[in-house]
């Protein structure tokens, strides 16, 4: 073959291969709060909500949230820390901007589809929102009973998930026979029982005394250590202090204040986490 023959293949070669690469559409990029950071979870950008008479909610919001992060939304009654919530579990829809939740728009999830969207998101609520009529197993059950899985899987996901939470031998009781902290860690292990990748707590130390805060919070933290992605909004601010995550800070709607997390071991243990929390040594404190 001749020299000139083989170089001409070669060119038309390269031509077929590199053709596709030229032809191939660019991909539309995302708001820029969703490409700040390659492993968000939760992205709002620019994101507005005004509630009837021209109640602002929320007002032009943009932050990002990465997976296994432990964040904290701070501010007063009507700064916006439950609109964030609500819009994040479709339970209200955002006025305008975006906000996409492990890289899926929420403004694309149909009505009919938010109860199978939900399934991946974990909430604890201030007041709990037990069953009063069931049991701590019956409570918790109850959150896989409603996603359809069978016997044989509560059965075994139950009392895990009761052992994480320091319930196991509460699995009988019922709400009004437990402590506030108590009836708050059922609340959790309703919503940590299918280990949602994201947990979102609004005010879950709110009713609580100090003592009993640290052993929620340590809970918390059990869970963000699996790696599930925690978000909390609180009023606690002397709590927030000493826990030295993430804080957004939020006034009348708008985001005053995105602080970094302080310094701290990120290899502590629950025991050592709970102690620091109470200005204690590295020994102090149940590991609860």
């Amino acid at each position: 073959m001749a020299v000139d023959e083989r170089q001409q293949r070669r060119r038309s070669a390269t031509r077929r291969v590199e053709a596709p690469a030229r032809q191939r559409p660019k991909k539309p990029l995302g708001p820029p709060a969703a490409r700040s950071s390659g492993d968000a979870l939760i992205a709002f950008h620019d994101v507005s909500k005004l509630y009837e008479g021209a109640d602002v909610g929320l007002k032009e919001a943009t932050f990002s949230v990465s997976r296994g992060e432990w964040s904290f939304l701070v501010g007063p009654t009507g700064s916006g820390k439950s609109t964030i919530m609500k819009l994040l579990i479709k339970e209200i829809d955002l006025t305008s901007g975006s906000i996409t939740v492990a890289g899926k728009a929420l403004a694309d999830i149909a009505r009919r589809r938010v109860p199978y969207y939900r399934r991946n998101i974990g909430v604890v609520f201030q007041d709990f929102k037990l069953l009063p009529g069931r049991t701590v197993y019956e409570n918790v059950a109850y959150a896989l009973q409603v996603t359809g899985q069978r016997r044989s899987e509560i059965r075994a996901k139950v009392p895990d998930i009761l052992r994480l939470t320091g319930l196991s031998t509460k699995l009988h009781n019922y709400p009004d026979q437990l402590s506030g902290g108590e009836q708050q860690r059922v609340s959790i292990a309703r919503a940590f029982v299918n280990h949602p990748p994201l947990l979102l707590c609004d005010e879950p130390t709110g009713n609580l005394d100090p003592e009993t805060s640290i052993g929620i919070m340590q809970l918390l933290y059990r869970i963000n250590r699996t790696g599930t992605t925690v978000l909390v909004a609180t009023h606690d601010n002397q709590m927030v202090d000493k826990m030295r995550r993430r804080v957004i800070q939020l006034e009348k709607g708008r985001i005053v204040r995105d602080e970094a997390a302080g310094l701290y071991a990120r290899n502590e243990s629950t025991k050592e986490f709970a102690a620091r929390l109470r200005g204690q040594g590295p020994r102090g404190g149940p590991d609860l």
